[in-house]
């Protein structure tokens, strides 16, 4: 679960370094790679930068995706700024003015509107900028999705009432509004979930894609985009397991084939650098309650909050350090379920819950696992004012 080379360096890192993000980058730029070769040409691939924004990454994915998908303005600033030569697309709800003024600012190539509100404000200030050429956009659309269709997502964002993206009926009555201004309607987006497997996001692909061709023949428009959004299955069960993205690059080849002229997009974040990141820490205290082995962990939620937020087990490894100078005999557990705990005030902070191991003892070191995506980005860094983990970067 964790490469030779992030092991070494997690072995000799100070105490004074613990805890620490690692993040392999030669493996992310393979895996980078990997993906993309299996992606047909006609599948745009952009990386949801709210999963890890780590300047780093983003420099290392720079090769192989076409572009990002940012969320705010903040990220619109940082990743601008991080990899100023590739394309953004502006997504997410509850856009402010601010934010729409600085993406038309900094030239966003897509605006991914999510609501007939928020397209009237991208239009009033568009039509203030110099010059004239328009602000090119998709429709994000909630669209229905049959029974089941669903079912093996983690997360669900559409196919259900919610506050993403436009109601199908309702984008229908934002047409009229992109007659004679400064905005110019591309195509349809539609992320509608989060974990799914490879058939499954084929099926929501080929859903949103047929959507968007029939809407289009409908009202006799030329869209050329079709944006499939991200939600490509992490199995933090099964940390050795990958996305297929092979039989997904063959289905949305189909795809393509069955809908010339159409330009594919998808946008995964997680997928893409989950498995090239580890938080590693130490055990601080290990200790039986009741029957239970519990250790007590430098660090803790505050800088892994994936695991409270998923309500799943971190996957981890066990580092172990042979060296105990204390007069007292060293606590450990043997051959025995133990619950990894942080240092927070709360039961909460627990990252994986009664895991066998054979053996953890105070003074070791333990590596979690898919920790390069919604990890320390996601976390709630400043309570109990614990120190910030280090960050390490192995090129």
């Amino acid at each position: 679960m964790i490469t030779p080379r992030a092991a070494a360096r997690a072995a000799r890192l100070p105490a004074g370094e613990l805890p620490a993000y690692l993040y392999d980058l030669a493996a992310l730029d393979e895996h980078a790679r990997e993906i993309r070769a299996a992606l047909p040409e006609r599948v745009e691939l952009y990386y949801a930068a709210k999963a890890n924004p780590a300047p780093e990454l983003l420099r290392t994915l720079a090769p192989h995706v076409t572009g990002y998908e940012v969320s705010s303005g903040g990220e619109l600033a940082h990743v601008r700024a991080a990899v100023p030569g590739l394309p953004l697309a502006f997504g997410g709800p509850g856009k402010t003015e601010e934010e729409l003024r600085a993406a038309l600012r900094l030239g966003v190539e897509r605006f991914h509107v999510e609501s007939e509100h928020e397209l009237r404000l991208l239009a009033a200030l568009a039509a203030e900028q110099p010059g004239d050429a328009p602000a090119d956009l998709l429709l994000r659309v909630n669209l229905p999705v049959g029974e089941g269709e669903l079912g093996g997502a983690a997360l669900a964002m559409g196919g259900r009432p919610g506050p993403f993206g436009l109601d199908p009926r309702r984008a229908e009555a934002c047409l009229p509004l992109l007659r004679g201004g400064r905005l110019r309607l591309r195509g349809v987006h539609a992320h509608l979930a989060s974990g799914l497997d490879a058939t499954a996001l084929l099926a929501v692909a080929g859903r949103v894609t047929g959507w968007a061709r029939a809407f289009a023949d409908r009202h006799g428009l030329a869209l050329s985009e079709v944006n499939a959004g991200g939600g490509m299955a992490v199995d933090y069960a099964r940390p050795h397991a990958r996305f297929d993205w092979t039989a997904y690059g063959k289905g949305m080849a189909d795809l393509a084939a069955a809908h010339p002229g159409l330009t594919l997009r998808i946008e995964p974040g997680r997928a893409l650098t989950a498995h090239c990141g580890w938080y590693v820490t130490e055990v601080l205290d290990l200790k039986h309650s009741h029957g239970e082995a519990f250790a007590v962990l430098r660090g803790g939620t505050h800088h892994l909050r994936t695991p409270a937020a998923k309500a799943h087990d971190q996957p981890f490894t066990v580092l172990p350090v042979d060296t105990w100078e204390r007069p007292w005999p060293r606590p450990a557990a043997l051959d025995e379920p133990v619950t990894l705990s942080g240092q927070l005030c709360t039961p909460k902070d627990t990252l994986a819950r009664r895991v066998p191991v054979a053996e953890l003892r105070v003074g070791d070191r333990v590596a979690f696992a898919m920790a390069g995506a919604y990890a320390w980005n996601i976390s709630h860094h400043d309570f109990l004012m614990h120190p910030a983990p280090s960050f390490h970067y192995l090129s």
